[in-house]
């Protein structure tokens, strides 16, 4: 699981997820679509028929204090939207 870090269970991907057989994950910045399709098909045994990339940029931040001025970033993110064959399905809660 080098390449997924986490899975993103919010409201929109639990619906996506139910509806749509596509699931969400967090990825590492530098994977490529090939990558993340072999490794969700190896590390969870379904087929993948189409993956998506976000790239998500650092959020800047700018605290003016009684010190001075203070600046903060975020990491950024790439997140990838895994479309799954139609009998298969993820259970990210049996491992619980």
């Amino acid at each position: 699981m080098g390449m997924l870090i986490k899975p993103i269970i919010t409201e929109k991907a639990t619906k996506a997820s139910e509806l749509g057989n596509t699931y969400t994950f967090v990825v590492d910045t530098k994977a490529n679509k090939v990558e993340i399709k072999k490794a969700v098909e190896d590390f969870y045994g379904v087929n993948v028929e189409k993956v998506r990339t976000m790239n998500y940029k650092p959020e800047r931040k700018t605290k003016h204090t009684k010190t001075g001025i203070q600046f903060a970033k975020t990491n950024s993110v790439k997140k990838a939207i895994v479309k799954i064959s139609e009998g298969d399905t993820i259970d990210f809660y049996d491992n619980l």
